[in-house]
């Protein structure tokens, strides 16, 4: 049974993915089981600059998921190049997804460039979804002008994969997925949260701190699907799928939408095994469904 695939040019055994946010700088996890079994995984969102983070409580549980406003807290680029790479290094022997954030472009394409030059950086996850400070605080990833504006500054410091992760907080993502990808875009990763909030009704205060938050688990599993069949079907480049993710019959559903890979969330919090019980799982569900080569059923649904 054939369980790997090609991402932008790289192989992985597998199309499992702990996503962005989720599972740290990898070697945190590494001490529950040997993560060389996984894909890839995107590690924490980095920026240029450290970053603490939004005020507490930050994540609150709901039906259905969970909503955070973590404020991408990070060490920044310099730190995590120095400090968490050479820690991951000892413990993860392929190539890892860089996810970088920015709020400006000049942030981006700064942050890209440092990450680009490092070996254990396979890919680069730029996500689109912070707050243009330039461009009075919309996201980048809302207005196609600007998420191509960021695609294009990437691209011309880079030399390894760039894959845009969009936002679902937009009425039409297509246009959004078609813009980064004709600006050169050599992947798009979706969706990140959607935006939530829940109010504590004794306090009769929003629950977190930041008010709103992004909402993921497995609530948002069908809209993330849906976007994932739109975009796959409207661009030429390979589709990463996220959203709910939490089983392998997950995993296979994205990839019938068109998926090349699949990222795995809130999941990783609620169950820190989960991804290494998917991979495992995949060839029973393969079995059950005459899947001979996972490959074979990208975009069979469309």
């Amino acid at each position: 049974m054939g369980l790997n695939v090609n991402l932008c040019g790289i192989p992985l055994e597998n199309p499992v993915i702990p996503a962005s946010g989720t599972f740290g700088f990898g070697y945190e996890f590494a001490q529950l089981y040997d993560i060389n079994i996984l894909g890839t995984f995107s590690f924490k969102g980095t920026t240029k600059d450290p970053r603490f983070g939004n005020p507490t409580p930050r994540i609150a549980e709901c039906p259905g998921g969970m909503i955070n406003a973590v404020g991408l807290q990070n060490p920044g680029v310099e730190a995590v190049i120095a400090q968490e790479l050479p820690k991951l290094r000892q413990v993860f022997h392929k190539p890892v997804m860089a996810n970088v954030s920015g709020f400006s472009v000049a942030d981006y394409a700064y942050t890209c460039e440092k990450l680009d030059k490092e070996e254990q950086v396979g890919w680069l996850e730029v996500n689109v979804s912070c707050p243009n400070v330039h461009g009075g605080g919309m996201s980048f990833g809302t207005d196609p002008k600007a998420a191509a504006e960021v695609t294009r500054a990437v691209k011309a410091v880079t030399t390894k994969p760039v894959i845009v992760k969009l936002s679902p907080n937009v009425t039409d993502i297509v246009s959004i997925a078609k813009a980064c990808a004709d600006a050169g875009a050599d992947g798009i990763s979706l969706i990140n949260t959607m935006l939530g909030m829940r109010i504590d009704l004794r306090r009769r205060k929003p629950v977190i701190a930041n008010t709103m938050g992004g909402y993921s688990g497995p609530g948002i599993f069908p809209v993330a699907l849906r976007m994932v069949y739109q975009v796959a079907k409207a661009v030429d480049v390979p589709v990463i799928g996220m959203g709910g993710v939490q089983s392998a019959e997950d995993v296979i559903e994205m990839m019938l939408a068109g998926a090349t890979a699949v990222e795995v969330g809130a999941a990783n919090l609620v169950d820190p095994w989960v991804c290494q019980k998917i991979i495992r799982d995949l060839p029973r569900v393969m079995e059950e469904y005459r899947i001979e080569n996972l490959s074979d059923i990208i975009g069979g649904a469309q």
